[in-house]
């Protein structure tokens, strides 16, 4: 018999296939623990507050940057976000270079655009100032530029000799926790399909935590990146590699999202909800940074890979549905995290599995109420039944190589998921079309 070589080749709806994908992936999910473990991953220092990004470009200078090199995106850049940074830098003789080209799921034509400018312009630090994308970007080229390499070279898991220049982040969007995470996503320029670098390296130095930068994010992105943080942490949570020390994030994370995310979508200008989502994003990225993902994230990728969707609004179409297919694996979990967040009431005792499947039930209830609430569209325009058999493989894969999940899913079950957002797709596009006819 043919060795099988691929993970793909152990994704069938076989029994014998599953039980050789499930058994690979749980002895990676081991390995990836004992790697969280072996290996230091250390935390940035976190500035919180009004004043953060000031402090953040004092410990800057203070470490010795002269030229920094600032990430981010044309958007930002033509409403002025990085002015509070440049401005202050100005005022510390301080010289810098602004590249605004990082587009939504960075590629690599674009970071090696950012790359060349920073070394053009002999750049000893970086700033990011951006979502997830933005950091992302930032985080490969820092480390390129570290390691005189071109970004290609650092895919995968500890591809780097040597340190990342010094890289300190500002986040705009309380969504990926990126400025606190050892890894960054690149998508291929002509696929759109996602690449992975992880190093602990690649943790920035420091990350400010400025709720006045992000006052100004629409309130649609406010709920796509605050459904991202939810799902890190819940994701989190449900890990097989989950701790006491990720348990605390994690928890922390989904309280506060629960508590603020609503309040800042229905008032951007809120200072207070705007930073503790913001620490909510930071926590979800250290809780995530160990425990790891799952397939929330992993069929999420593939929808933004092969529909332009994104990355905090597939979380949102994809997480009620990966909770519902976990609810049994997870139940004694969910109904713990239900209790410890104040979801439910804590005099509820735990122990009797009807009581924990009810308070299982109202969590999940919880967050499908949040993103109905938030206004998410649901919907994956032009969903394609042929992209169903990639997409599981995809999906399945990405599990297989970085997650430990609670419960491994055949293809099969990843396509039921898939049939299931198809089949919401089309009802609420049908809606749509009838309310236009009646109007």
């Amino acid at each position: 018999m043919k060795k099988q070589n691929s993970i793909s080749k152990l994704v069938g709806s076989n029994g014998l296939q599953h039980a050789g994908y499930v058994a690979v992936a749980k002895t990676r999910a081991k390995v990836l623990k004992a790697f969280s473990y072996v290996i230091p991953i250390r935390r940035p220092m976190l500035f919180v507050g009004e004043s953060s990004c000031h402090e953040l470009c004092d410990m800057l200078i203070n470490e010795g940057s002269t030229n920094v090199f600032i990430v981010t995106d044309a958007v930002l850049n033509k409403l002025g976000i990085p002015a509070k940074i440049t401005d202050y830098l100005d005022a510390k003789n301080i010289s810098y270079h602004v590249y605004d080209g990082v587009t939504p799921d960075p590629t690599f034509t674009v970071i090696e655009e950012g790359l060349s400018q920073s070394i053009a312009a002999k750049c000893d630090a970086i700033i990011a100032i951006g979502g997830g994308s933005v950091i992302d970007a930032a985080k490969m080229m820092a480390m390129s530029q570290g390691n005189r390499c071109e970004p290609k070279q650092l895919i995968g898991i500890l591809k780097a000799r040597k340190p990342a220049i010094p890289l300190y982040c500002v986040p705009t969007t309380a969504g990926t926790g990126s400025e606190a995470t050892l890894g960054a996503v690149v998508s291929d320029d002509k696929t759109h399909q996602k690449a992975l670098s992880i190093d602990p390296r690649m943790v920035p130095l420091a990350a400010a935590i400025d709720p006045v930068i992000m006052k100004g994010m629409p309130a649609h992105i406010t709920a796509d990146t605050g459904i991202d943080v939810l799902t890190h942490a819940l994701e989190a949570w449900m890990s097989v590699n989950a701790s006491v020390e990720t348990d605390y994030y994690a928890a922390s994370a989904v309280k506060s999202v629960m508590h603020y995310l609503p309040i800042v979508y229905k008032d951007g200008g809120d200072l207070q909800a705007r930073e503790a989502m913001g620490v909510a994003a930071h926590y979800g990225g250290i809780a995530f940074n160990k425990a790891g993902l799952g397939y929330v994230h992993a069929i999420a990728h593939q929808l933004g890979a092969y529909y332009r969707i994104p990355h905090g609004r597939a979380n949102a179409i994809v997480l009620p549905y990966v909770l519902d297919v976990n609810r049994q694996a997870s139940q004694k979990r969910l109904a713990a995290l239900a209790r410890k967040t104040g979801i439910v009431n804590t005099n509820q005792a735990a122990g009797s599995d009807s009581i924990d499947s009810a308070i299982t039930d109202h969590l999940i209830a919880q967050v499908r109420e949040l993103i109905a609430d938030l206004n998410i569209d649901p919907t994956v325009n032009g969903l394609q039944t042929s992209d169903f058999d990639n997409i599981a493989k995809a999906a399945a894969k990405e599990v297989s190589d970085t997650y430990a999940v609670p419960l491994y899913l055949t293809a099969s079950e990843i396509k039921d998921i898939l049939i299931k957002i198809k089949q919401a797709s089309d009802h609420c596009m049908n809606d749509k079309t009838e309310s236009t006819k009646v109007a």
